[in-house]
């Protein structure tokens, strides 16, 4: 492993379905940065990193925490739970980890209603959900864009709070009731005196998250992008209607953040060596066969934030095209490369067949998804790689990793014109290649 290096900025995105890694990848730089931000999703994301023996599951609070220089800023695009947040935080405090925390006073607030609502629009969907988390991330997104949303500046302002609240608790409690005929056993005054107590705990960390990191961008500090989930879940990129509720390219961390960023900026794109989903959608590459339950669990494939199955396929190139031109990806960071050893040959679909033509491009057609058929080009395999052997790729560099590994690297980059300039052979930081001069 080679010392680490970032731009002023740098965005670091998912370029599949989200679970891609990029809790590493983001920890493998943040101790170099002045600042990490999350500016998009919510609680319905999980990212996962290893330090030693330690493992960390974190929903909400940046990366970047686990050093102790960088803020970690979560920004005005991020919709928070404030009991899981302050979950989170104690959690991290409990293992002796102070969190150098900033919260957009502008970010927008879960709250239960939105959980329910959730719940019954996963009922409703039927064939053409998303297989939410039930998290409450569609509807408090949804009451944002109505206008009635609450923000985490709002649980400082009592009257502005109850004002704001009676508006969205009496459209959310008829939806629910009308549309839906679901219960609503919600109590206005029990969700008001709850969240003012909220707001009470974490006003220490509310602050004007964007004019400080504009200052701090203008001094010329380091700042951190790290994006949750991936491109395909993007709800305008995406595999609509299967996608989350908010918009994940890497031209969104200006937008969740609110730093209009000029000039160069390193745009990492993360990556497995295959594919992994949790939730409903067609699946072109997917493995239901034993190959697919071997890397399910070999990978260790379970959803962080919902502990399911993750669902299991091929590497797409043409799921990967997309991420480099919607992200305007300078990179791509290749996640989990260990997990294929033993696997021989190897697949990698290179396009779709739908009806009689060939597309290396994703259609935006559901119907046209529903249909394709992967095209596949095979590579050979490697044998099994032992951690001595990790450790000593790690320490010797890419020209020591098998002929075969390298042959799988290269048609990837090839295919999808991007250059693959960090490789993940473990979850631990240690366990990563730079490459330099590709």
């Amino acid at each position: 492993m080679s010392e680490s290096k970032v731009s002023q900025t740098t965005i670091i995105v998912g370029a599949q379905w989200g679970d891609e890694g990029k809790g590493k990848i983001t920890d493998f730089f943040a101790g170099d940065c002045d600042y990490v931000v999350r500016f998009q999703g919510g609680n319905n994301a999980g990212h996962t990193v290893i330090v030693g023996d330690e493992v960390y599951k974190l929903h909400l609070i940046p990366s970047g925490v686990l050093y102790p220089n960088p803020v970690s800023v979560i920004g005005a695009g991020v919709v928070i739970d404030p009991k899981v947040l302050l979950s989170e935080i104690a959690s991290l405090k409990g293992r002796q980890i102070e969190p150098k925390l900033m919260i957009s006073e502008r970010a927008h607030v879960i709250m239960p209603y939105h959980i329910i609502m959730d719940e019954c629009l996963t009922g409703h969907q039927g064939d053409l959900a998303a297989g939410s988390t039930n998290r409450g991330i569609a509807p408090v997104y949804a009451d944002k864009m109505y206008r009635h949303g609450i923000r985490m500046g709002d649980l400082m302002e009592p009257a502005i709070f109850e004002e704001k609240l009676t508006k969205a608790f009496s459209f959310n409690k008829n939806v629910i009731e009308n549309a839906f005929g679901t219960r609503f056993d919600l109590s206005f005054d029990s969700i008001y005196t709850e969240y003012l107590d909220y707001g009470e705990r974490l006003k220490g960390y509310l602050a004007d998250a964007e004019l400080e990191l504009y200052k701090a961008y203008r001094e010329g500090k380091t700042i951190l992008f790290e994006g949750a989930q991936g491109i395909s879940l993007d709800v305008d990129h995406g595999l609509y209607p299967h996608t989350t509720s908010s918009n994940m390219a890497a031209g969104h961390a200006s937008t969740g953040s609110g730093v209009g960023l000029n000039g160069n900026r390193r745009v990492i794109g993360v990556t497995k060596a295959y594919v992994t989903r949790v939730g409903i959608s067609p699946f072109i590459t997917e493995q239901t066969d034993d190959n697919g339950e071997r890397l399910r669990e070999k990978g260790n494939e379970f959803g962080t934030t919902t502990g399911r199955p993750r669902r299991i396929g091929c590497l797409d190139l043409v799921q990967l095209r997309q991420a480099v031109r919607v992200h305007g990806l300078t990179e791509i960071a290749l996640t989990k490369l260990d997990i294929l050893s033993g696997f021989n040959p190897i697949r990698i679909c290179t396009a779709y067949k739908i009806g009689e033509d060939n597309y290396t491009e994703m259609p935006a057609s559901l119907e046209k998804m529903r249909q394709a058929e992967p095209i596949y080009s095979e590579v050979s395999g490697w044998e099994d790689t032992m951690p001595k052997d990790i450790d000593r790729y790690c320490k010797e560099g890419y020209d020591s990793l098998p002929d075969t590994m390298r042959s799988y690297i290269k048609l990837i980059e090839e295919e999808i014109s991007c250059p693959i300039t960090i490789i993940s052979l473990g979850p631990e930081r240690t366990q990563t290649i730079i490459r330099s001069g590709n």
